[in-house]
């Protein structure tokens, strides 16, 4: 936004376009990200993982992990490929329009400032998708730059830059990456044969930002990205790659003691994705093509306004209060070659459908001493339409399978409300509930897809998923330390889940349409399986000595599964890649003007790879460390090293014990400039 100061128009400072804030923020579990932490790291979805439970559907990072697994989730009450949190930029939703899943290649964390991560279900301003929190992102916005270029190991290049430039009435800010890896191979050991390869990975983005000063509390901000990535699946002829544009405009205006602040913002974002799988050969000697879904093309679209009034005397204490609407639209298509048969895929598949959810909120929150209440109800409306499955012979162009869904809709009903405590100056403690609902994304309605010798059928049918939690919270802020402590206690209705059907080879009876499942793989089918009960605590700490400090966090969390009448089978077992506990540790050590090394580590216990809980993958712990040299002021020369030990992970595991196998020990060294 625009600040002002009391010198003339030329010194006025021009942001990007945003509502500063919410005060009533202060009564839920928001932690922030600062860009110390975004600096060290060549992912989004990394400097993220530095919070226990916050990760991707599998272990590993976004550096090998398929797009159609990058969905996050936090809390580890039900991890999701779709993700159940939402995640925007500035109030972009950035969440896959088909998928649902978060392609974290599209954002360089160079471009960012800040990220606030917000535990629980969001009502209010955040809506559709907030099941298990937000995640929202802030782009940077300050005057200057930064650079960085590094290489490493596997054939590591990566080329960050982002920077603003401000004039009187007018800033533009511009961010680009480029990286490229010839990649590990997930599949190691006596058990790897010929059909194992490397994750390749090639990455392009670009985003330019132009904020436009109209007055002194007003500003405009439009805003086009483009991303690009490429990548190897880990098996002999699969591969996968996507791509989108984003764009966006959003008109702001600072709220004031006497003038009310609004929002305003309209976006799009277009999506092709492309995957092609194989079928495994015993033995891992070879592959062949099962599967060739050569795009996926996707558009999503949508608006948000906000009103907002700040700092209202009322009952000795001050009132803020935002009424606003957003509405979210998406249509998409699968188009796949499949049944290789003779040396030739012999059917296509066409297959997809529209979504919407359309909503309004209210959200309030009143302090007055050592007090603050915060609140929120929000009603929305979601629709799934036009949805169709065909598949044809490629021979004779005859249908072999022709489905159309009828449409569906429905209203959901969701609030907040959250209450702190300031019991001294540095002690306060907070108690919040709140409700929020996820719908269920095209591809999980509309895309069956297949991962080695598992297939998983999709499911028109499915309901959204709606969450119920409550929390309390305790919390330290002294001049040195820091600490913090949050129990909750959520249930999570209608979850969606990949339910075992029955395993190859052969056809499998109950779902024909699924065709055949080789030995050793089984099929699933995605289903409102249950319900998800899901109890937790969270401690964190840090302390601040002169030249150290020191992080740690501990997140736990006991989730189970009641399965019902839908999914008897599951009952009493644990939602797949939800590990009952991990934990983060971190030092910062400024031993010199010049010198400052840190470390890093991660511990996760064990968790399943199945719904069955018949895949196990054991527990791991990674430690990363981190040498930099202050070359001069701005340049800064660093080598790091991830999974030190070279420890390895278990990421996946197939129906006859292969396991996959995250990044070995990785070394790589840069130099990062700064204006």
């Amino acid at each position: 936004m625009i600040q002002d100061t009391p010198n003339a128009l030329a010194d006025v400072v021009v942001t990007a376009a945003r509502l500063p804030p919410a005060a009533g923020e202060a009564a839920f579990s928001v932690i922030r990200i600062d860009g110390r932490t975004l600096d060290r790291a060549t992912r989004l979805d990394e400097a993220l993982a530095t919070v226990p439970a916050v990760s991707l559907f599998r272990r590993t990072s976004s550096l090998g992990a398929n797009p159609t697994t990058q969905g996050i989730s936090l809390r580890a009450i039900a991890p999701s490929g779709a993700g159940r949190t939402l995640v925007t930029l500035d109030g972009e939703p950035l969440n896959d329009p088909f998928g649902g899943w978060v392609i974290w290649s599209q954002v360089a964390p160079e471009s960012l400032q800040g990220v606030d991560i917000v535990r629980g279900a969001g009502a209010g301003p955040y809506g559709a998708g907030a099941l298990t929190g937000v995640i929202a992102l802030r782009e940077r916005d300050t005057a200057g730059g930064v650079l960085d270029v590094s290489a490493g190991d596997f054939g590591g290049r990566r080329l960050a830059a982002a920077a603003t430039l401000t004039g009187t009435r007018i800033a533009v800010t511009g961010s680009a990456l480029y990286e490229r890896s010839d990649g590990y191979t997930p599949v190691r050991g006596a058990l790897a044969g010929a059909a194992d390869t490397p994750l390749d990975l090639e990455i392009r983005n670009a985003a330019l930002r132009a904020d436009l000063g109209i007055d002194e509390a007003t500003a405009l901000s439009l805003r086009i990205s483009a991303y690009e990535e490429d990548r190897g699946s880990g098996l002999a002829g699969a591969r996968s790659s996507a791509s989108g544009q984003g764009y966006s405009a959003t008109l702001a205006r600072t709220p004031g003691r006497n003038r009310l602040g609004w929002r305003a913002q309209v976006w799009r974002r277009e999506s092709d994705f492309a995957n092609s799988a194989v079928a495994v050969a015993s033995g891992r000697g070879a592959t062949t093509p099962a599967n060739d879904q050569y795009a996926t093309p996707a558009v999503g679209w949508g608006g948000n306004v906000a009103l907002r009034r700040s700092a209202l005397d009322l009952g000795g204490g001050r009132l803020e209060w935002e009424l606003g609407a957003d509405a979210r639209f998406s249509d998409g298509e699968t188009q796949e070659r499949f049944r290789f048969m003779g040396g030739q895929f012999t059917r296509d598949r066409f297959a997809g459908g529209e979504t919407s959810v359309v909503g309004g909120y209210a959200e309030g929150s009143w302090s007055g001493g050592p007090w603050l209440v915060a609140g929120g109800l929000r009603l929305d409306r979601w629709k799934n339409a036009a949805g169709r499955r065909l598949e044809l012979d490629r021979a004779t162009g005859q249908p072999t399978l022709d489905e159309v869904y009828p449409d569906r809709s429905g209203e959901v009903f969701s609030a907040r409300l959250g209450m702190r405590r300031a019991l001294s100056g540095k002690l306060s403690v907070r108690a919040a509930a709140y409700s929020g609902f996820r719908p269920p994304t095209l591809n999980e309605l509309h895309r069956p897809f297949r991962v080695g010798n598992d297939l998983t059928e999709a499911n028109a049918a499915l309901e959204p998923e709606r969450l119920q939690g409550v929390e309390a919270g305790l919390s330290w802020d002294g001049a040195r330390t820091t600490l913090g402590a949050t129990v909750f206690a959520n249930r999570i209705e209608d979850a969606i889940v990949n339910v075992t059907i029955g395993a190859g080879p052969g056809v499998i009876p109950v779902l024909p349409r699924a065709g055949f499942v080789p030995a050793g793989g089984v099929l699933r089918q995605r289903q409102n399986a249950g319900v998800i009960h899901a109890t937790g605590i969270e401690l964190s700490v840090e302390h601040r000595f002169d030249d150290v400090t020191l992080v740690g966090a501990i997140s736990a969390t006991d989730a189970e599964l009641d399965g019902g009448s839908a999914a008897p089978q599951l009952t009493g077992l644990r939602p797949a890649q939800a590990p009952a506990l991990s934990a983060t540790a971190g030092l910062d050590w400024r031993v010199s003007d010049r010198l400052t090394l840190g470390a890093r580590g991660r511990y996760e216990a064990r968790r399943f790879d199945d719904d069955l809980n018949s895949r196990v993958l054991d527990a791991a712990i990674t430690a990363d460390v981190r040498a930099e040299w202050r070359v001069r002021d701005g340049i800064v020369a660093y080598a790091a090293a991830d999974n030190l030990f070279d420890e390895d992970v278990e990421v996946a595991e197939t129906g006859v014990g292969v396991e996959g196998f995250g990044p070995p020990r990785t070394v790589r060294a840069g130099l990062s400039l700064r204006w």
